[in-house]
């Protein structure tokens, strides 16, 4: 109630302020919520200011691979108490012991060669000489974000080891992934990477039921961020665009019992692509797309 020393102000005038004040308020919230977006400010506590994998300050406002591309994933324990299987196709000395590879080993489904020597550049560059530098990339990275990582080979054996050997390896470790790296040797013209997913095969010593699903999920995130990592084009021959195939005829894959892919980074006797595959630089960028594929299905 009023003391009669002074009249109240009119309700209009109240509510003039109410909305004043309200208005205020409203645009403070708003500039706050800009100021801790992504990139409206400082990093939230913990972010890392490493550099990313596409080569920019992470922040730094550089270009991205491209609108939706997935944003780098790890860090430095991100993958602790996981082990990762990666498995260099072939071997640079498979050559010298062609009978020893010729030899037929057991599949599940059908007898294929222990192994081959694999394809090559125009060039020379042997397709052994690149999955053998890039796992061993992929491996450091994976190493720096807490895993445990086991090679199939690693420039330590006289030949193979048999695709049936390398499927055991997975195994063995219990590795919660498993990458074999490769590199196509398809026509000239025929570009791009694709990522082999076992098919569900149940015949002899092997039984993929348990895998395909989650090696689809790691084929997916694989494929996902090689192309981002890589800006490489997903393949124009295989997989209808999708740059996933589906196979029953690797014992790589029939033989495992861990989630696992193979993936074919490019096609070696296509100039363009073999102008890639030998660059070191982008053998290194191949290496982030792998790791970053492993860790974002390890982690999502």
């Amino acid at each position: 109630m009023s003391n009669g020393s002074t009249s109240p102000p009119p309700r209009r005038s109240r509510g003039i302020l109410l909305i004043a004040l309200a208005v205020v308020m409203a645009v403070g919230v708003g500039g706050w919520l800009v100021w801790r977006s992504p990139g409206g400010g400082p990093s939230p506590a913990g972010a890392s200011g490493s550099p990313s994998a596409h080569g920019g300050e992470a922040g730094s406002g550089a270009p991205t691979a491209g609108a939706g591309s997935p944003a780098p994933v790890g860090g430095p324990h991100s993958l602790q108490g996981r082990t990762v299987l990666l498995d260099p196709g072939h071997n640079p000395r498979n050559r010298d012991h062609t009978a020893q590879i010729a030899r037929l080993v057991d599949i599940g489904n059908d007898r294929k060669e222990c192994d081959t020597t694999g394809t090559a550049t125009d060039g020379g560059y042997a397709e052994a000489e690149f999955t053998l530098d890039v796992a061993r990339r992929a491996r450091t990275l994976l190493q720096e974000e807490g895993a445990k990582v086991v090679l199939t080979q690693d420039g330590d054996r006289a030949y193979g080891p048999c695709v049936d050997g390398r499927a055991a390896a997975g195994n063995r470790v219990h590795a919660d992934a498993a990458v074999s790296v490769h590199a196509d040797g398809s026509a000239a013209g025929n570009r791009g990477f694709h990522v082999i997913l076992p098919a569900p095969v149940t015949a002899g010593a092997a039984d993929t039921s348990r895998i395909v699903g989650p090696s689809r999920n790691l084929g997916e995130r694989l494929a996902d961020r090689f192309a981002a990592v890589t800006g490489s084009a997903r393949s124009n021959y295989v997989g209808h665009g999708t740059g996933l195939d589906i196979r029953s005829d690797l014992g790589g894959l029939n033989l495992s019992t861990v989630p696992k892919v193979f993936i074919e980074c490019g096609n070696m006797r296509d100039p363009k692509d073999a102008a890639q595959l030998t660059d070191a630089e982008w053998r290194e960028k191949a290496a982030h797309g792998i790791t970053e594929g492993i860790t974002d299905f390890l982690t999502r």
